[in-house]
Parts: C-alpha cells; sequence; structure tokens
C-alpha cells in the first residue's frame, strides 16, 4: 500500500504560497477554501490575509516583492516571504489542487478528532459521535476538483444539513451593530461591526473609560450581548463598582460606599434580571507591564472553554498599555512600531474570532491652548505613531474637550478615520459622569436645539 503523502507541513505551505504568486487559479482556490486556523502560525495568518485581501479587492494575484513591502513592518513576516521566495517550489496546477484537498482534509480531520475526544471525555458520547457523522458526510461531498461528479441524489440529506448548519450558524449570531451614540449610530447604518477595529482616542481625563464602559453596559443591556471588558489600568475593585453603579445609572461613590438605600438597591435588582446579555471584567494586576495581545488571545480562548461561548464585544482599556504578540524587546525608537503591532494583532483578533474589538487610547497633544480652541480636533496626528497606528483601525473616534466644555459636561466627537461610512463633521454631546452616562441624550438633543 502506498504512503499517503503528509501535507501538513511548512514546505508545502513554502510551494503553495510560492504557486499562489504564480497561479490566479490557485490563489483563488486558497482565498475561497483555506481559513486563517489552517495555518500553523501568525506569519503564515498574516501572509494568507494579505493575499485573501489583496485578490478580492484587486481581482489579480500580487508579488512577492508587494507583499514584502506591505508587511515591511512584520520583520518575522518578511523574513518569511523571503524564504517562500528563495525555497518554495512552483506546483502544477492540478498536483497543487490535489495536495490543497488534501491538507484541508486532514486539517479538518484533526480538529474534528480533538473535538470528538474532548467531548468524549466530558461523557458526552452522543455529541462525539455526531460530530464524526458530520465529519464523515462533509467529506463525502467536499472536493475542489473540477472533474469531480456529485451524484445529487445521493448527497441530498447530507448536503440538505450541511446547508441548515450553515444557516443556523449565521442566525444564531447576535447583531454587533451599535456605537449606542445617536449620531454614530446614524452614520454606521446598521453595519455589522463584527470582525472590526474601534479606537477611542481622547486626552487624559477627557472620558476614554467612560466611553468604554458606555459602550460595554449598553451591549449587554440593550442588545443583549455578551461583554469581555479587559481594564488594563486602575484597580480591579475601580472598574466592578464603575460598571455596577453604570448598569443601573446610579453615583458610583454611593454604590462603592454602600450608601444607596436597601429599597433602591432591591429596585436596581430586579431591573438587572431582566438582563439577556452578560457583562465579564478581566483585571490585569496593577504593577504588572508585560501584558501582551498574547495574552488577550489566551483570556478569550479561557473565556469560550469556561463558559461555553464567546463574547460579541471585547473591550480593551487602554490599548497604550499593551505589548505585542511577537515577544520582541522594543528600544526607545521602536516603540512606534509595537504599538502598530498591537493594532495589526488585535484587528487579527477581531477578525479571526468574529467580534468587535473596542479600544482606548491616550492622546499625545497636551497643549491646553491647543485643545481649548474649539475649532480643533484630534485626528490621527495626534498619535505617536501618526497614521501607522490607524491604518489597521477600522474607526479612530475622537474625543475632543476644552476648559469651557469640561464645566459644562460637553464634549466634541470627531471621526477621524472610518473605513465604511463618511466621517462627517464633529458633532457635541452632553455627559454626566457622576451618574456613569456617557451620553446623556436629553441634554444632546437640547444642545443641538439651542445650536440650531
Amino acid at each position: 500500500m502506498a504512503q499517503k503523502t503528509n501535507v501538513l507541513t511548512e514546505e508545502f505551505l513554502f510551494d503553495l504560497f510560492a504557486t499562489c504568486f504564480k497561479h490566479e487559479q490557485i490563489l483563488a482556490v486558497v482565498t475561497q477554501y483555506i481559513k486563517p486556523e489552517y495555518m500553523p502560525d501568525r506569519d503564515f495568518i498574516a501572509i494568507h490575509k494579505y493575499i485573501t485581501e489583496y485578490y478580492k479587492e484587486n481581482k489579480s494575484m500580487p508579488t512577492i516583492g508587494s507583499a514584502i513591502q506591505a508587511m515591511s513592518v512584520k520583520k518575522s513576516v518578511v523574513q518569511l516571504l523571503g524564504e517562500i521566495r528563495d525555497e518554495g517550489i512552483e506546483m502544477e496546477p492540478i498536483s497543487a489542487i490535489k495536495q490543497l484537498e488534501a491538507f484541508i482534509r486532514q486539517v479538518k480531520f484533526q480538529k474534528i478528532y480533538r473535538d470528538a475526544g474532548e467531548l468524549y471525555n466530558k461523557s458526552q458520547a452522543e455529541e462525539a459521535e455526531e460530530v464524526l457523522v458530520q465529519y464523515a458526510q462533509w467529506a463525502d461531498t467536499f472536493s475542489l476538483q473540477d472533474s469531480e461528479f456529485t451524484d445529487i441524489i445521493e448527497t441530498f440529506s447530507s448536503r440538505f444539513k450541511n446547508n441548515r448548519a450553515k444557516h443556523n450558524e449565521v442566525k444564531s449570531q447576535s447583531l454587533v451593530n451599535r456605537f449606542y451614540i445617536d449620531e454614530l449610530d446614524e452614520r454606521n447604518g446598521g453595519r455589522s461591526l463584527r470582525g472590526q477595529l474601534t479606537c477611542f482616542l481622547a486626552a487624559t481625563g477627557v472620558g476614554k473609560t467612560h466611553i468604554a464602559r458606555w459602550v460595554g453596559k449598553n451591549a449587554c443591556m440593550i442588545d443583549g450581548l455578551n461583554v469581555l471588558h479587559f481594564q488594563l489600568e486602575g484597580s480591579k475593585a475601580e472598574v466592578e463598582d464603575a460598571y455596577s453603579a453604570s448598569l443601573v445609572s446610579c453615583n458610583s461613590f454611593k454604590y462603592e460606599t454602600g450608601t444607596i438605600r436597601d429599597v433602591e438597591i432591591q429596585k436596581m435588582e430586579e431591573m438587572l434580571k431582566a438582563v439577556s446579555g452578560k457583562l465579564y471584567v478581566k483585571s490585569y494586576p496593577k504593577f504588572n507591564t508585560h501584558v501582551s495581545t498574547i495574552n488577550i488571545k489566551n483570556d478569550i480562548e479561557k473565556f469560550k472553554k469556561k463558559f461555553g461561548f464567546k463574547p460579541d464585544v471585547v473591550i480593551i482599556d487602554s490599548m497604550d498599555l499593551l505589548s505585542d504578540a511577537s515577544g520582541r524587546k522594543y528600544g526607545e525608537n521602536g516603540e512606534r512600531h509595537k504599538r502598530i503591532a498591537v493594532a495589526n494583532d488585535l484587528k487579527d483578533i477581531a477578525g479571526d474570532e468574529d467580534i468587535w474589538v473596542v479600544v482606548t487610547y491616550q492622546s499625545t497633544i497636551e497643549n491646553r491652548e491647543w485643545l481649548n480652541d474649539e475649532k480643533n480636533v484630534l485626528t490621527e496626528y495626534n498619535t505617536a505613531e501618526a497614521k501607522g497606528l490607524s491604518r489597521p483601525l477600522t474607526h479612530l473616534i475622537t474625543l475632543n474637550q476644552s476648559d469651557r466644555e469640561r464645566k459644562e459636561y460637553t464634549m466634541r466627537i470627531n471621526i477621524a478615520k472610518s473605513r465604511f461610512f463618511e466621517k462627517g463633521e464633529p458633532f457635541r454631546i452632553a455627559t454626566n459622569y457622576e451618574h456613569e452616562v456617557f451620553y446623556d441624550r436629553e441634554r444632546t438633543m437640547n444642545l443641538n436645539k439651542i445650536a440650531g
């Protein structure tokens, strides 16, 4: 019996990607059927993502040179592309298709085998058997080869079950499409925020943490979404108490000091019973300066294993305190590259997990005179990384507040970048931080009436 070729090797991927840069037919198949989770590490994922996005946007093949230039800030990816160029062997299209099919089958089988084993270990034998049956049904009909004939009658039931499973998976996803600020929601126009990375940029003390909690609270309470909030600054008790106060719009100091009347607390408890979403907070040790995007990704995995579902929204306060996943030690002049790498990692997490990632970031402008001129608004140039940081972001939204606005509890919001809707002009909102309300709708409407 002939020994089967093991295609789960780096050598195969070298040859596969080398072929993608030469044969559009193979590139089209790879972008359609290969998923990021099939790749062995982040560098291969980055290359797969680049060629997929390039092909979808340009309907043509990229070159290795363009890929190296596009990912020049990721040294390990550039090194891998060089190895693919030097060591990868261009395959014949027919051979590439056959090996691709074998690769996908092996990767999916390994995953199914692990999943079934975990279910058996949990005494869920029937579920484990169902997983294996579904794989067998998929394997019976899966083929990348044009010469393959499909028996419509024989595969009727298995294809129907596959179609139902795909439909139910999409249908079961909760809709994530709101910022919970009317003007932003109107501009977004109901577009899904899954797979997107949104950054709120502001100077110290303006309200980055307040807007982060505002999104988390409302996503949970209004839309019934599952929210996971990572707190990288401040104490654990501080963020937990502030979130608790925000859920019921009460004075945070009264909640912290336990001075709310019992009858009011009972009303609040009854109100919270109606909330269908979940809100979880993960705080890192106060003096831990080595939290990286790997920690974030690993904690999301732990969350999924512990609770049996993934978060719909992940909030990180604040992105400037994260390190990237490379483990590289950056010098003083390399801080810019680290921040950009962190943003790229978080964008990958948003896409891989199909979730909305919301982060806060502190602006580098501290000139009060500049900030006090209400004609000025923060943009991507008010980060130390300038446009480099904004590139991976889907949205860069800035919070702008003069001394006068601070006293009035108002601010201007500016959309410095938006990938899918027009930025528009800056707009004013009113706040009510005393009751943990970032966006006071009634006062905001009155502000706009006066301005009109």
